[in-house]
C-alpha cells in the first residue's frame, strides 16, 4: 500500500477511508486468547456448556479480543502515514459492545477519519470512529473511537 502524505490525510476528516477484509473468528483463536489473558469464561471456551446455558447458540469472542483485532485490521486496509517511523495505540474515547460475536462468524472494521492533529514534536494523532460488523447482522459487534499516535521523520 502506497503511503499516504499528511495533506491528503488532512483532506480525508469525515469521511470513510477503508473496510477491511472479512476475517473469521475461530475457536482455537478464541482459545489462544483466554490462555493469554487467563480469561476462561465458558461462554467463550465450553462450546457444549455455552450452548446449553446461554442465549448464543454457542462459544463467543471476548470483547477485548475482538478490540486487538484492529491492529491488524488496519495494517491491512489502512495506507501508512508517509515518512512515519512508527505508530502506537494512544487509547479510545469511546467504546460499545453492540452485539456477541459467535464462534466461526465473519467481521470487518469500517473506518471512518475523525480527527488528526500534527503534534509540533513530530507525532500526529489520528482518530478513526470504527465499526466492527458481523456479517449477516444488522447490528456491529462494536464501535469505538480510537486514538492512535504516528511519528513522523522530520524534514531535513
Amino acid at each position: 500500500m502506497q503511503p499516504i502524505s499528511l495533506d491528503q490525510l488532512l483532506a480525508s476528516i469525515g469521511k470513510e477511508v477503508g473496510v477491511s477484509p472479512w476475517r473469521t473468528v475461530t475457536q482455537t483463536m478464541i482459545d489462544q486468547f483466554a490462555d493469554a489473558t487467563d480469561d476462561h469464561q465458558f461462554i467463550h471456551c465450553d462450546p457444549e456448556r455455552a450452548a446449553q446455558e446461554t442465549p448464543f447458540g454457542g462459544t463467543i469472542a471476548h470483547g477485548f479480543l475482538l478490540l486487538s483485532l484492529l491492529s491488524a485490521m488496519t495494517f491491512e486496509t489502512l495506507p501508512p502515514l508517509e515518512k512515519g517511523r512508527m505508530g502506537v495505540n494512544h487509547g479510545f474515547d469511546q467504546i460499545r459492545f453492540m452485539a456477541p460475536v459467535r464462534t466461526g462468524s465473519q467481521i470487518r472494521a469500517r473506518f471512518v477519519l475523525a480527527d488528526v492533529k500534527a503534534r509540533p514534536s513530530g507525532w500526529v494523532q489520528v482518530t478513526h470512529d470504527v465499526t466492527v460488523e458481523i456479517e449477516g447482522s444488522k447490528k456491529p459487534a462494536f464501535t469505538a473511537r480510537w486514538l492512535t499516535l504516528t511519528f513522523v521523520e522530520p524534514e531535513a
